[in-house]
């Protein structure tokens, strides 16, 4: 049974300590498994052959040619202790290659004989697809893995402007669109790709190399490089930014970028030995997990003190000696340390354990075809059978059980190494993370692991400034999208984020923001507030209406039986007074957060205590115009209708029905009024017909009081209300007529303010003309508040306006509260045709008799009537 593997070299005509370093793993993994249990159970043991590539395709397609398509292949091969026959068995397996170019060449020509091919570091994404390689296996993950590992680690640390390297061949195209498709779905561009000849001999190589170069000097935003070329390619780079950077004048430092390192150079340590960090800048390294290197040092160390006295011939290992300048013979302590120290800086243990788990594969799947029949003539078990083995079973490696998947992938997590410097020397193998293929997370070694790798984030690498929040990024035509202008945002729209792609419209019509805000602002809720100084002076004025209102119905009450409160109505003054209360109360309700029942209340009240009021008015205005009609019949006939509380009653209801027609159809409701950074709570009236239907209703009764009162103007001065009703009425109407195009023209928090104003207006108007000059009297003037005062001025008022004047001691129907004291004038004087004629004046029994003769003697004497 003889897997083979191929290990690659740098170059064709130099040792690499490195490939010979995973030759020896090989051998390794191959005698530890021939001293498994599992191949002593079925009596096998494997054999190998080793074929040096020179990390060239075409190479390896020849030898990979020479041995599956010839019996006898040692003329091109050194065998090993194992293939001693003269005749070698046939080739069940192949291990190998490392580099995906290669393995991929490789492939095509093994699916023709059904060979498999377990590969332990070829990461090609290409080599999953099992129609086109239906053979081929490795021990290492996908390339997709490892790019969405890079891209994940740009995206974390904001790195939105990065270069990429790549070769020419099947990988470099391969890895390259991997990379580029996962990376702008994240928001990461890409500013140049620079590509590699595969082929190490090529003549472009040193022109491909300069041209990178300068790509990465030129670019002066691109701060971090994702590189998937080859160590020899990363060596050459290297030197070249070295001296384009001093011809350019420029310091080293300069040429210093964080670079992402692919599993192909990541943890090669003779490419270390050709760099500075403080030139280059910082590594981070992306590898595959290792296992357990304890076996292969020991077998490491044995073989170089017992390699010089060994009876068979390695001309790798006879190569190696050569490259220390010695002889076999010439061996000592010091020589073997130094060749030991010189092999352990250029061991891969990723690699080393992928050999390790790749001939361990092999093991058990010959294993388990060998258990079912006899396998110890050559040619009993084929290709195919353990091609079909190795995709069906599992196998353990040192505690661990692990197995192909269907694409023929083992999807290992990635250790991610961070480079540093220490004493001059350059350590590539410090763990600082482990990213999880399966979680697509990252999960770091340590705290101080984790500083180290996320301090890089303090390194921008972006093609335009970040923008801030409050900002949105406008990308220009034809540009990438990581090429942007920051815009601030307009009003209503916010970005809380850095770098956000679009400004975000406020959530809802209650919120606002400003130009190039990074957030909302509610808006300010604004209503006529108790805190305004404005309101405070109307409620003040509201409060003192109250007071005085309650104050003058405590005097009234007491003064009741006073010819004054008697003749101003009597019972009827504690109505208004009663109704004012209740009109300074719906005053008070246009001020503070409205609500849909204070929007209600606030105008039936006032349109319902207003309109008794009036009412009450009405009432002593129509007795006033009753007093002096010159008809008498007409006079009778309205001294019947004259019901002063039934007038009252019918007057205060069909406002009261007005109102609750408004209240039903459509009431005032809650509104709020949006403007752009505030908002306006406020009373909607509803209907504003109906609301002008309330008012208009008391405006039309309050103008029927001043018709009634205005004949009556000319009562003793003492006792005569015509006036004061004449003057209150004629206040209340003035206001509301200013009210009407004050209250449509106004908006804003101070819209309730007009209608209070106008109510506190007609409130104190009535107070001012009905109540203040009573008071003043039942006060200031109480010789006036008596009957005999009160009979003596209407004694003279009468004698210096009448020529006959009759005063009544007889009251009005319905009229018990205004006494003897009501003055009833009839018409005294009507046309004659030259004849005199004589009238009398008469005051009843408890009032006073005047009489007089007044003869008429001139037939167009004016008449007089009071």
């Amino acid at each position: 049974m003889m897997p083979h593997t191929l290990p690659f070299l740098l170059t064709s005509n130099s040792f690499d300590k490195g490939g010979f370093t995973t030759a020896i793993a090989m051998i390794n993994a191959i005698n530890t498994m021939n001293r498994s249990p599992a191949l002593k159970e079925v009596g096998v043991t494997l054999g190998y052959r080793i074929y040096d590539s020179c990390s060239d395709v075409s190479m390896a397609l020849r030898v990979t040619a020479d041995f599956t398509g010839k019996g006898d292949c040692s003329s091109s091969s050194s065998e090993g202790t194992n293939a001693t026959s003269p005749q070698p068995p046939p080739v069940l397996a192949v291990v190998g290659a490392q580099h995906s170019e290669m393995s991929i060449a490789i492939a095509r020509q093994l699916t023709l004989k059904s060979i498999p091919q377990i590969s332990y570091a070829s990461t090609a994404a290409i080599l999953s697809d099992k129609a086109r390689f239906p053979g081929f296996m490795r021990t290492v993950p996908n390339d997709k893995y490892q790019t969405a590992a890079m891209v994940q680690l740009l995206s974390d640390n904001k790195w939105t402007w990065v270069g990429i390297l790549t070769t020419d061949g099947d990988y470099g195209r391969s890895v390259k669109d991997s990379f580029v498709s996962q990376a702008s779905e994240v928001g990461v561009c890409v500013s140049f790709r620079e590509t590699f000849p595969e082929s190490l001999s090529n003549p472009q190589l040193f022109l491909s190399v300069r041209a990178a170069a300068r790509a990465i000097l030129s670019s002066h935003r691109v701060k971090v490089i994702v590189s998937f070329v080859k160590p020899i390619h990363m060596m050459h780079l290297t030197q070249e930014l070295r001296r384009q950077t001093l011809q350019d004048g420029q310091p080293l430092e300069a040429m210093r970028r964080i670079w992402l390192a692919s599993d192909i150079w990541a943890t090669t340590s003779s490419l270390s030995k050709h760099m500075k960090l403080e030139e280059v800048g910082h590594v981070v390294g992306f590898t595959f997990k290792r296992g357990d290197m304890e076996s292969f040092n020991r077998y490491l160390s044995k073989l170089l003190s017992t390699g010089h006295h060994s009876p068979v011939t390695n001309p790798f290992l006879d190569e190696f000696y050569a490259e220390l300048n010695t002889s076999q013979g010439a061996m000592d302590a010091i020589t073997l340390a130094h060749a030991e120290e010189s092999l352990q800086e250029h061991i891969d243990y990723d690699k080393v354990f992928g050999v390790e788990m790749a001939v361990g594969a092999i093991t058990h799947a010959v294993a388990s075809i060998c258990r079912l029949r006899d396998c110890k003539e050559n040619g009993t078990v084929r290709p195919w059978e353990v091609l079909k083995a190795l995709r069906n079973q599992w196998f353990p490696i040192r505690d661990k059980n692990y197995s192909f998947d269907k694409k023929g992938d083992i999807n290992l997590d990635y250790d991610i190494t961070l480079w540093r410097t220490e004493n001059g020397s350059i350590y590539i193998h410090d763990i600082v993370a482990e990213y999880s293929t399966l979680n697509h997370s990252f999960v770091y070694v340590s705290h101080l692991a984790r500083k180290q790798l996320t301090d890089l984030s303090r390194i921008v690498s972006k093609c335009s400034d970040t923008c801030q929040p409050g900002q949105s990024k406008k990308v220009a035509l034809g540009q990438h999208t990581c090429c942007y202008e920051c815009i601030n945002c307009t009003e209503n729209y916010f970005s809380n984020d850095t770098d956000s792609v679009k400004c975000v419209r406020c959530g809802s019509n209650m919120e606002w923001s400003p130009e190039g805000s990074s957030r909302c602002l509610r808006k300010t809720l604004n209503f006529f507030s108790w805190r305004d100084g404005f309101a405070v002076v109307l409620l003040v004025l509201s409060a003192v209406g109250i007071l005085l209102v309650l104050l003058i119905a405590a005097l009234f009450l007491h003064q009741r039986h006073t010819p004054v409160v008697r003749a101003g109505g009597g019972p009827l003054c504690q109505v208004i007074l009663l109704s004012l209360v209740g009109s300074f109360t719906s005053a008070t309700m246009f001020v503070g957060p409205p609500s849909v029942r204070l929007c209600e209340a606030r105008q039936v009240l006032f349109g319902v205590s207003f309109t008794l009021c009036v009412s009450c008015i009405l009432v002593k205005s129509l007795k006033i115009l009753l007093a002096f009609q010159v008809n008498p019949r007409l006079q009778r006939a309205l001294r019947q209708l004259y019901r002063p509380y039934v007038i009252v009653a019918v007057c205060v209801a069909l406002q009261v029905g007005a109102c609750t027609c408004w209240l039903v159809l459509w009431s005032p409701f809650y509104h709020v009024v949006m403007y752009p950074t505030t908002m306006l709570a406020e009373c909607h009236e509803g209907s504003y017909v109906l609301f002008g239907v309330m008012l208009g209703y008391i405006a039309v009764l309050a103008l029927v009081c001043f018709a009634c009162a205005y004949k009556g103007r000319k009562l003793p001065q003492k006792y005569n209300e015509a006036k004061f009703i004449t003057f209150s009425m004629l206040l209340y109407l003035i206001s509301w007529l200013i009210f009407v195009p004050v209250y449509v023209t106004t908006s804003g928090i101070y819209v309730p303010a007009v209608e209070m104003v106008v109510i506190l207006i007609s409130n104190y108007g009535v107070l001012s003309c009905h109540f203040f000059p009573k008071c003043y009297v039942i006060l200031f003037k109480r010789d006036q508040n008596t009957a005999t005062a009160f009979k003596k001025n209407v004694y003279e008022y009468s004698r210096r306006n009448l020529d006959s004047v009759s005063v009544s001691d007889t009251t009005l129907p319905g009229e018990r509260f205004a006494g003897p004291y009501i003055i009833s004038v009839p018409s005294l004087f009507r046309k004659s045709t030259g004849s005199s004629r004589a009238t009398k004046a008469s005051i009843s029994s408890n009032s006073v008799s005047i009489n007089s003769d007044v003869a008429v003697r001139q037939r167009h004497r004016r008449r007089t009537s009071i």
